[in-house]
Order: structure tokens, then C-alpha cells, then sequence
């Protein structure tokens, strides 16, 4: 299965870049075809110019800016994120991508805005490897939008065709060495069976 992989964390030494070295592990030892897009060493731009957002409705116009993301979408059967949670939500760079790359025409037409139809039904799974500072009843308590994110909004814009594995780690902030291990291997046992 071709899988993008989208990561998103500044620090090449911390916990996040780890699992993102098991999420790739995981993936090729399975026989995956692999695009890592490390949002952060890419220099992903977040910001949506004020041109862009302009130019949001005009398909497929609106696609230029971000043509060679849109491309390795559209490649991609599946997709797997990981990043850390950050102020209860997705980080900046993260939010952004989402914003600027997932517009009519790529993931959804929206030519009847009474109907709008999903348009990545090519993508076949969804996974996510997320972190979270604080325990799992308090990101509940704030609605977890990061989990809705991925376990709805992606899975809608498959036309609900998806299958989708949310994979986290809560409480950090305590996290002994021993639970950090045991996760990191739980997420490459899950990437190794991803089909």
C-alpha cells in the first residue's frame, strides 16, 4: 500500500521524532510504500496568504501553491499522522496543512454546497500517533479535537470508506521511561499490520 506519512514536531531528539522513526520502521518492515512528509524539515508553510483564501473556490486554480503536496495526496491509500497535542489541538504547522491542502476540489467538491461530496475515497486507511500532555479524562473534558480530526473529519472526506486507527499516549507530563517503551512498541506492531 502506498502510505503518506505526515509528522509534525521541531525537535529531531524528542519522543515524537522516535515514534516517527517507529511509524516508518513499522511501515516498510510490512512492505509499504513510504513518502515521509516531515512537515518541519520541509519548511511547510502553514499560512494561508490572503490570496489564497481568495482564490479558495476556484478549482482548480486554487491547487497551484500546493501542487506537489496535493500530488503525494492523491498517490497515497493511506495516510498516517503523527504529532503531539498541543493546547488541547493539532500544532500550528499541523492545523495548517489541514487547512491550506485539504480544499475543494482536492478533498471535497463542493460545486453544490447543498451537497457536498467527499473526494479522497481513494484513501483506505487512517491512522494517527499522538501525545498528550495531560491525562485522557481531561483532553475529553476539552473535547478532544484532535481524535475528532482524524476519527471523523478524514474519515468523512473518505465518504466514511476508511478504516481508522487512533493510536495515544496521555499524560506525558508523568510518563515513566518503561510506558514511553511499552507505547513506541505497541505503535510499531500496529504499523507492521496496518492494511
Amino acid at each position: 500500500m502506498r502510505v503518506l506519512v505526515v509528522y509534525c514536531h521541531p525537535v529531531e531528539t524528542s519522543y515524537a521524532a522516535a515514534l516517527h522513526e517507529e511509524v516508518l520502521q513499522g511501515l516498510r518492515a510490512a512492505g509499504h510504500e513510504v513518502d515521509d512528509c516531515d512537515l518541519y524539515a520541509e519548511g511547510f508553510n502553514p499560512v494561508m496568504s490572503r490570496e489564497e483564501r481568495l482564490g479558495y473556490h476556484d478549482v482548480p486554480a486554487n491547487q497551484r501553491p500546493l501542487q506537489g503536496y496535493i500530488d503525494r495526496l492523491h498517490r497515497a491509500e493511506a495516510i498516517v499522522f503523527c504529532f503531539p497535542t498541543w493546547c488541547f489541538g493539532l500544532p500550528a504547522m499541523l492545523k495548517g496543512w489541514f487547512d491550506r491542502l485539504l480544499m475543494p476540489g482536492v478533498a471535497f467538491d463542493i460545486s453544490d454546497p447543498a451537497k457536498v461530496r467527499p473526494m479522497l475515497t481513494h484513501i483506505q486507511r487512517i491512522s494517527a500517533v499522538v501525545t498528550y500532555g495531560r491525562p485522557r479524562w481531561m483532553a475529553w473534558y476539552m473535547g478532544d479535537p484532535p481524535r475528532k480530526i482524524i476519527t471523523r473529519y478524514m474519515k468523512r472526506l473518505t465518504a466514511a470508506q476508511a478504516r481508522v486507527d487512533y493510536h495515544a499516549h496521555y499524560h506525558m507530563n508523568v510518563a515513566t521511561p518503561s510506558q514511553l517503551a511499552r507505547f513506541k512498541t505497541r505503535v510499531g506492531q500496529a504499523m507492521a499490520r496496518l492494511a
